[in-house]
């Protein structure tokens, strides 16, 4: 009995084809865990709807990939000089975010990131003037620009993919093609619009695997359930159990990512309450388990172990059974599965 992840395929592909159609010339992101469906999955689907260049997080992820997708593999992280050189067949191309980068990078087929809003890295206006020489060395598959999510100061993302646009073509670099990430649909269409004869390529990963959150489904196997009476002891710690219950041991723990959580961007007083509660409750030892049982997300018993999570059920709720599953709200790109069950 496993962590299972459940995928309502037919669901889940109409997903990927209403996004697809919606960005012309898609780039399909695959990195990290292959946001919780694995890279091999990912590079079977990506072959499945046909397309032609798939983009990867690291080396070391084009690495792993390769025999699983025939196209052209982009690498998203920057090359850096002294970098641990990872074979790769030609059909990968290189991320660069500096002149530098570029001129170490002869021969190879490279992507230039821009600095955008975002302040993560990318050539500078003032790099521009150095990059005619450095391009003569490498295939220049286009430039990039990596948007952010949010704009708070109510800044146009369009204008300010123009504005690269404008320094780019005063500098009298090629501008055949624009990979853009984090743009909505309608924006992109404003840019082809202005630009016809640039190919802007739209690089997507959460809104394509990730969109329909109906399409897929967390759950976690009951191992084991026992009862135990107010004052009993439990556990790696013995702590005492609170109230009458049901210990109930779940499938799920630490290694498949469960008990992680990333930090979040809190805005709004509602929201920062309940971060100052939920930390409250953590110092005394309450913390709420992604596992749903009832109706009701439960309680940890204890912290999560390595690959099973104790919960608690007050007698209040009817007592599970082995081999009933509870859903798991569980986030995708921390999450490893035991099992992908297609429905």
């Amino acid at each position: 009995m496993a962590l299972s992840l459940y995928v309502d395929t037919t669901r889940w592909r109409a997903h990927q084809k209403s996004v697809i159609d919606q960005f012309p010339g898609l780039v399909p992101v695959c990195k990290g865990n292959g946001y919780g469906f694995g890279h091999e999955r990912l590079a079977e689907e990506v072959t499945r709807f046909g397309a032609d260049m798939l983009a990867v997080g690291t080396t070391y992820e084009a690495a792993r990939i390769k025999d699983w997708f025939s196209g052209d593999l982009l690498v998203l992280t920057p090359f850096r000089r002294g970098e641990e050189p990872v074979p790769l067949p030609d059909r990968v191309i290189r991320s660069v975010s500096s002149v530098d980068g570029v001129h170490a990078l002869v021969g190879a087929r490279v992507v230039i990131e821009c600095m955008s809003s975002m302040r993560r890295h990318g050539v500078s206006e003032h790099d521009l003037h150095q990059l005619h020489s450095a391009i003569e060395d490498v295939r220049l598959e286009g430039f990039a620009l990596h948007l952010p999510l949010d704009r708070t100061d109510g800044s146009d993302a369009v204008e300010e993919v123009i504005g690269w646009m404008d320094r780019l073509r005063t500098a009298r670099l090629p501008l055949h093609s624009m990979f853009v990430s984090h743009l909505r649909s309608d924006e992109l269409t404003r840019l082809q619009q202005q630009f016809p004869q640039t190919r802007f390529r739209a690089r997507i990963g959460t809104r394509l695997w990730l969109g329909d959150h109906e399409a897929t489904e967390y759950r976690g196997a009951v191992l084991d359930v026992t009862r135990v009476a107010r004052g009993d002891r439990f556990g790696y710690r013995q702590q005492k159990a609170a109230s009458d219950g049901w210990l109930v041991v779940v499938a799920g723990g630490t290694s498949h990512g469960v008990g992680l959580e990333a930090p979040k961007a809190l805005h709004g007083v509602m929201p920062r309450a309940k971060g100052v509660a939920r930390a409250g409750l953590a110092t005394v030892n309450r913390n709420l388990s992604p596992f749903v049982w009832a109706g009701k997300q439960r309680w940890f018993a204890e912290p999560p172990h390595m690959q099973v999570s104790i919960l608690f059920v007050p007698a209040d709720s009817h007592e599970p059974n082995v081999g009933d599953e509870l859903i798991a709200h569980l986030r995708h790109t921390t999450t490893q599965f035991d099992r992908l069950v297609d429905r």
